[in-house]
């Protein structure tokens, strides 16, 4: 049965996101607590199979629910509150619901994918994390498996097997990343047996704002090993010796940096050469000198990376933990290892790329469940052409959120924030504060430790520890620095893992959160604040700002930027400081959705013709196609071939043949349309409109791949040895790299735009 069944119609689905409907079917399930009741745990199975959801209306919808709710309480200890069979309800629907932390969207979740999984479908539960994936597989697995469906999860140390097991799963649980990358390196398989087969069907999207919005237009890219190239030693020496100021400039974000005229002047002169800007050294050393720039001028210690273990691992700043394994390629990666005196890692060649919200597009059907989704309403409807829901919280919301201290530098602000730790943690409340980065969040520590006050401290150097820090910060007397909570997955309940002291943090007021500066979008903020106030707990929220903070200097001209403030303190008191402050995250917000808008019109095109070259590749790898095309051009040579080795191995000798013939025609297009969309912005220059002039490159490079692809695999089809196995391409130059690196690529700080980019790798598989 199709996805516009009348069943999600019964369940509440419309335009207008009208709750009534959905309501009246989980009252309806009240009649059927009885009979679920009755059953027998072992009889479960059976009865979800047995149920009718197909048809408008849906004979047995109400049945689900009950059958739902009394199956999730005896396999996994929790009855689903009303609001969470809405929230899944919703997201049978393909809306975004926005629920509350603490109110148990993971729950709701799985009891959506159920209902998906009971019509027939595939489901794929997609997280920000391999964390949350195993863990949220492994807790609703008993669940769903009552309920007689399979259930699987893929992380980063699955094995191949493992993963074609999860796979074939009716739900599967897995991050972002992982299921993309495994979606790209199907990509890379040349035999129908090794395929992984992840099917698109159904994706419901955990922290769906995160993913759906923050990281939409993140490449997922698969490339393939080559040795990495730092800037020279000469280069990096000289760009050392230069000044801010004088030699380089940098743009007020830090995203991009310049060579002023001293500066050039200064390079030719350390490097012995008469012009930088010349054909001779514009390709190559220009280029070690801007990588130079942005690895030892623009990415920070302890902001953009750490060290540890003798390596470089990057922050994703947009979850606050260590992005495993993830690098920048096109040598940045070298040039910060050779800045921090570690071992030179490799790097790779693109073979191929798609972008999360490309990821997404694959899928028949989208929902999601995050905390803030509303905040992200315009960007899920432009984008996704998906609606929103917002559940009502099960218990009332008693938070109180208190109005931002805005204060005139950042130094009055640091100080103002440990005064009220201090004045906080006297009385014993439980005290959670949220900075913006690993080195701020460890020289909070510090200034606490000199007054005498312990703190717990949750970054990217120690987010393993993440489950047990997060687990006792709502204790009596607990202070927790941490950076970014969105995506953290476990809730803070008052009197940590003491269920018995947990009025007594009641009474005391419950979690206080402290913010100690805006971010850049106000539903990070609210991830925080959500943090206190869990299910009608008491607590509350402060948020704490200064006229330096980026968000503020990022957005807002100097010459507008309020002084007046108490010269004894720094604070600025009044409204008018904390409207300018938040006028800058809504302009911040508001340049973060123009630039996500501007990219997709760039990328979607690119997208397309992605799945055209998968649909070929799919036809070449799971027919017979790529003989009889071959036998078509090259009868006699086919016929050879097919005497010696048999069919079997000319078809598959046929197929490698012409798969590596197409990966390297669209590797190779990506890589010329990667390096016209560095410099397409020029076009404007000559009153030409740059979008349409990339569209009218793309569509001309791509419209002979497939036939050069045949051409060339004709070609090589002349000289190639064939073994029982196939064909022997190793022996002719066209071996396939042994092993890949797997990309996330943010933004490119080489490129017009001068964006800070980053990468994940991996090992294929």
């Amino acid at each position: 049965m199709g996805l516009t069944s009348g069943f999600w119609k019964l369940l509440g689905a419309s335009q207008e996101r009208d709750t009534k409907k959905a309501k009246g079917a989980i009252d309806a399930s009240a009649e059927f607590d009885s009979w679920a009741a009755g059953l027998d745990t072992s009889e479960f199975a059976d009865a979800a199979h047995a149920l009718d959801l197909h048809g408008d209306p849906a004979p047995d919808a109400a049945k689900f629910l009950a059958l739902a709710r009394e199956a999730a309480e005896r396999s996994v200890g929790l009855r689903p509150f009303d609001v969470q069979l809405q929230g899944a309800l919703r997201m049978f629907a393909g809306d975004v619901v926005e629920m509350a932390t603490g109110e148990g969207k993971t729950l709701s979740g799985a009891i959506a994918a159920a209902g998906y999984a009971l019509q027939g479908h595939h489901v794929h539960l997609m997280s920000v994390n391999d964390y949350l994936a195993r863990r949220d597989a492994e807790w609703m697995g008993p669940l769903l498996e009552a309920l007689g469906l399979s259930v699987g999860y893929v992380t980063e140390t699955s094995t191949r097997e493992e993963r074609k097991t999860a796979y074939a799963c009716d739900i599967t649980y897995g991050s972002v990343s992982e299921i993309g990358f495994d979606i790209l390196r199907e990509q890379m398989v040349t035999h129908p047996d090794n395929l992984l087969r992840p099917v698109t069907d159904i994706v419901i999207v955990d922290e769906a704002d995160s993913v759906l919005v923050d990281e939409a237009l993140v490449p997922l890219v698969l490339a393939g090993s080559t040795s990495a190239e730092a800037p020279t030693t000469e280069v990096f020496a000289a760009v050392r010796r230069l000044r801010a100021g004088r030699h380089y400039e940098t743009d007020s974000e830090r995203r991009n940096i310049f060579l002023t005229e001293d500066g050039a002047r200064a390079i030719e002169n350390e490097l012995h050469i008469d012009d930088i800007y010349s054909t001779e050294h514009v390709g190559s050393t220009l280029v070690q000198v801007n990588v130079a720039l942005h690895a030892n001028f623009l990415l920070r210690k302890d902001v953009d990376y750490i060290v540890r273990d003798g390596r470089v691992q990057l922050i994703n700043a947009s979850r606050g933990r260590v992005a495993e394994l993830q690098r920048w390629p096109d040598g940045l990666q070298a040039a910060v290892e050779v800045k921090e005196g570690v071992a030179i890692s490799e790097a790779g060649k693109i073979l191929d790329s798609m972008t999360v919200q490309a990821l997404i597009g694959r899928y028949s059907r989208v929902s999601g469940m995050t905390g803030t989704a509303l905040a992200a309403g315009n960007q899920l409807k432009e984008f996704y052409s998906l609606g929103v829901s917002v559940i009502e919280q099960n218990r009332p919301n008693i938070r109180i959120d208190e109005p931002d201290e805005v204060f005139i530098d950042v130094e009055h602000k640091n100080a103002a924030v440990v005064q009220k730790i201090r004045e906080i943690h006297e009385t014993g409340q439980p005290i959670l504060i949220g900075t913006q980065d690993v080195a701020e969040s460890e020289q909070l520590a510090a200034s606490l430790a000199e007054h005498g006050l312990e703190a717990t401290v949750l970054n990217a150097k120690n987010d393993a520890e993440e489950a047990e820090i997060i687990a006792e910060a709502g204790n009596v007397g607990h202070v927790t620095v941490s950076t970014q909570m969105a995506g953290r997955g476990t809730d803070i309940k008052l009197g940590g893992s003491d269920e018995s002291r947990h009025d007594e943090v009641a009474e005391l007021g419950g979690l206080f959160v402290i913010g100690t500066g805006r971010h850049k979008t106000e539903r990070l903020d609210n991830q925080l604040r959500g943090r206190a106030g869990r299910q009608g707990d008491p607590g509350k929220s402060l948020f704490f700002a200064s006229m330096d903070d980026d968000v503020v200097t990022s957005a807002i001209e100097p010459h507008k930027i309020p002084t007046a403030h108490d010269k004894l303190t720094g604070e600025m008191r009044g409204d008018k400081a904390r409207h300018l402050v938040d006028h800058a995250q809504r302009v911040t917000d508001g340049q973060m959705l123009e630039i996500h808008a501007n990219t997709w019109r760039y990328s979607r095109l690119l997208a397309e013709q992605r799945n055209i070259i998968a649909d070929r590749r799919q036809e070449l790898l799971l027919t017979e196609r790529p003989y009889e095309e071959m036998s078509e051009h090259e009868n006699e040579r086919v016929a050879e071939l097919e005497a010696k080795v048999g069919h079997e191995a000319t078809v598959q000798g046929c197929r490698e043949v012409m798969l590596w013939h197409l990966d390297q025609e669209w590797a190779q297009h990506l890589e010329e349309m990667n390096d016209v969309r560095e410099s397409i912005h020029l076009r404007a220059l000559g009153r030409q409109n740059p979008l349409d002039e990339f569209h009218r490159i793309a569509i001309a490079g791509f419209k002979h791949i497939a036939n050069r692809a045949v051409d060339e695999a004709r070609i090589t089809l002349a000289g190639v040895e064939f073994t029982p196995e196939g064909a022997d391409l190793e022996a002719e130059g066209k071996a396939r790299p042994t092993s890949t690196w797997t990309y996330m690529v943010h933004d490119n700080p080489m490129a017009a735009g001068g964006n800070v980019f980053s990468g994940i790798m991996g090992t294929f598989r």
